[in-house]
């Protein structure tokens, strides 16, 4: 049982990472399906927690002279509000029904992404909405990346500030997410031990996933990911 936990955990791991470097974001919608057929869903997102933290030092450290510490700022108790209620749901709420609705989460993530072409623009008070929301479901399922996307878009930065800071943001949730999944009893010794033995895997995801960034054609990466996204959103759904 343990060895099949061990093998679970590196492919769900080496996927969603691989993915992250690749494009950019969705690691975690790669990785929780597959830790789902192995693990509850707090042990799921204990491990990408975990994988997160070695993901975001060694990104900010790359990125710290490009981030936007303003919208940081702005954003900043927001999410703490959203990450304190959503690991709170997580630690008290019927594990089945968050399966359902994570499959539902990332089905209308697919559309959102095939369907809205222009960027639109929000107000501070819907930002500050965002914000807790992104927040929510990154303390839930790890997942909210989408909606900080819509925030920080509506800022009027560059490329390159906009891929920064929302490393920044990332790492943000990770620093507020670790305690409170460790004081929930979420998080714990095993997770790390687990974690630690399977680092190699998480070096080799990023490795490989540099690499193949130089040379796929992200255009179609990303169509074939959202179709996969959307089949695994399904399954938690029905299932």
């Amino acid at each position: 049982m343990e060895i099949d936990l061990y093998l679970i955990v590196s492919v769900a791991i080496f996927f969603g990472f691989f993915v992250q470097t690749v494009v950019g974001f969705a690691g975690s919608l790669i990785a929780l399906p597959i830790l789902l057929l192995s693990v509850g869903l707090p042990d799921a997102i204990a491990y990408i927690s975990i994988f997160y933290i070695f993901s975001s030092v060694f990104l900010i450290n790359k990125e710290w002279n490009n981030i936007d510490f303003s919208i940081l700022y702005k954003l900043a108790f927001p999410t703490l509000i959203g990450v304190v209620l959503g690991i709170l749901v997580l630690a008290f709420t019927n594990p089945i029904l968050l399966k359902k609705a994570l499959g539902i989460f990332i089905i209308l993530y697919v559309i959102y992404v095939s369907l809205i072409k222009a960027d639109f623009q929000v107000g501070r008070k819907l930002v500050t909405m965002l914000g807790i929301l992104g927040g929510f479901f990154s303390g839930v399922f790890s997942t909210g990346g989408p909606l900080y996307v819509i925030s920080v878009k509506n800022m009027s930065i560059d490329v390159t500030t906009f891929r920064a800071t929302m490393i920044g943001i990332m790492g943000l949730i990770t620093l507020v997410r670790i305690p409170m999944l460790s004081v929930n009893g979420i998080l714990t010794f095993d997770h790390w031990k687990v974690a630690l033995i399977i680092f190699p895997v998480f070096l080799l995801a990023q490795y490989i996933g540099k690499v193949v960034y130089s040379k796929i054609d992200e255009f179609y990466f990303k169509k074939v990911l959202l179709v996969l996204l959307f089949f695994s959103g399904t399954v938690l759904i029905i299932n």
